[in-house]
């Protein structure tokens, strides 16, 4: 029987398991959606399809390089508690997949999970390994870097803050240090004109807001707000801020004194943009004695 993409979406919506893992249920099972499903829970998809619900928000985040620093891959996989962070078998695979995609360079995270080798696909080995920590496993993200006239520089903070950068000019400590302060400083893109429009449209409306309630004449309140702004874009870009290493100088700075300038960076941060259930054990509480 041929098996559909609507029969394929229809099982991973009710097991929460990868698109390959179900596509193989499906086969094995001859299109019985039923049997597809119990077939996964008898076997080690079980654990993974109970998991799949909870939030992954912990992880690690994983940075690899080629030996000719061309070629670079950073990666984000989650899972649900720091201890489980530290695990050697979820380290190992964090660290085994992220080698696989700066190999194979796969377009997306649907392609890098569909990758095989001898031990299975990795959403095969994402669902083994849940079964045997105990907690959700999430591939979340990863992005692939490609260096032209340049080179590619990496930097990882307690496998939780990962950089990727490519650079031109300069050296390698000068590529290693613009990494360290990107992880430090939290800049969102390199230069001005790189700043998202909506995102300083959005700025500058809270800055006018702010601006108005002052009362102070329109022509003043457009200053203020010019100003505003240039100090939130020296914020935000990298250019802009001053070098962690030395405040009195400017990245920009830094890099026109060694003839270098910064093409592009990726900033991963474990769990970044996650929303987290946070419990409120004394409201909990409260609300128990209350209803008592």
């Amino acid at each position: 029987m041929q098996i559909s993409a609507s029969m394929v979406k229809e099982l991973r919506e009710r097991t929460g398991a990868g698109m390959m893992e179900c596509k193989k249920a499906l086969s094995e099972a001859g299109g019985d959606m039923e049997a597809a499903v119990e077939a996964m829970r008898k076997s080690g998809a079980a654990k993974a399809v109970k998991k799949a619900g909870r939030v992954a928000a912990e992880g690690q985040i994983v940075v690899k390089l080629s030996a000719d620093a061309k070629q670079g891959v950073i990666l984000e996989v989650n899972c649900e508690t720091d201890f489980v962070a530290k695990d050697e078998n979820f380290q190992q695979f964090a660290q085994a997949i992220t080698a696989d995609a700066l190999t194979h360079q796969p377009a997306d995270v649907e392609a890098l999970m569909a990758l095989s080798s001898a031990s299975g696909s990795w959403e095969e080995q994402r669902a083994t390994l849940i079964a045997k920590i105990g907690e959700n496993v999430q591939v979340r993200r990863f992005e692939s870097m490609s260096a032209g006239a340049g080179h590619l520089a990496a930097y990882l903070h307690g496998g939780r803050i990962g950089v990727l950068i490519e650079v031109e000019g300069g050296d390698e400590s000068l590529a290693k240090d613009l990494a360290m302060h990107i992880a430090a400083s939290r800049p969102v893109c390199v230069n001005a004109d790189d700043v998202p429009q909506e995102l300083l449209e959005q700025e500058k409306a809270i800055f006018r807001a702010q601006a108005e309630e002052s009362g102070k004449p329109a022509e003043i309140v457009e200053k203020m707000v010019t100003g505003r702004i240039s100090k939130y874009l020296a914020e935000v870009t990298l250019l802009g801020q001053a070098f962690v290493k030395n405040p009195d100088q400017s990245v920009a700075d830094l890099l026109k004194s060694s003839g270098a300038s910064v093409k592009r960076f990726v900033r991963y941060e474990v769990g970044e943009g996650i929303e987290k259930k946070v419990e409120n054990f004394a409201e909990e509480v409260m609300a128990q004695a209350k209803g008592a």
